[in-house]
């Protein structure tokens, strides 16, 4: 298990080695949550949301769910644990760079995902699509 101490000293890390342009429009910023969050329409398996971008009144955010990288990766080596959170959190910021350009690829990928999962499907190897495809 890694503390939230030792997961918000990586996630520092990785906001701090990515391009500040990329953060235009991000104004709520990246927040890591303590809790753990589970799809609200998850089945007996069950489905934990690492991280979203929220989109609301008060802002643009990304949140990093600690309580779910935990429960699903807390055994892992630190740098595989570390690589884990970067995908999550590049994830979360294409989603926010979709939003900024107006495409839906990475949300249909994760309606695609979710279907998949719904059938009862591994859905563990089931990768995103290459930016512009």
């Amino acid at each position: 298990m890694k503390t939230y101490e030792q997961t918000e000293r990586m996630l520092d890390k990785i906001v701090d080695d990515t391009p500040t342009e990329l953060f235009y429009g991000l104004t709520g910023g990246v927040i890591l949550s303590e809790k753990y969050k589970l799809h609200p329409n998850s089945t007996s398996r069950p489905l934990f949301i690492m991280g979203e971008y929220q989109r609301n009144t008060l802002g643009n955010c990304i949140v990093i769910y600690y309580g779910s990288f935990n429960i699903v990766h807390g055994y892992l080596s630190d740098d595989e644990y570390y690589e884990k959170l970067r995908h999550t959190f590049a994830h979360e910021l294409r989603h926010h760079m979709e939003f900024r350009s107006g495409v839906k690829d990475l949300e249909r990928f994760d309606d695609e995902r979710f279907g998949r999962y719904v059938l009862g499907m591994d859905i563990s190897e089931f990768h995103e699509p290459p930016i512009g495809q």
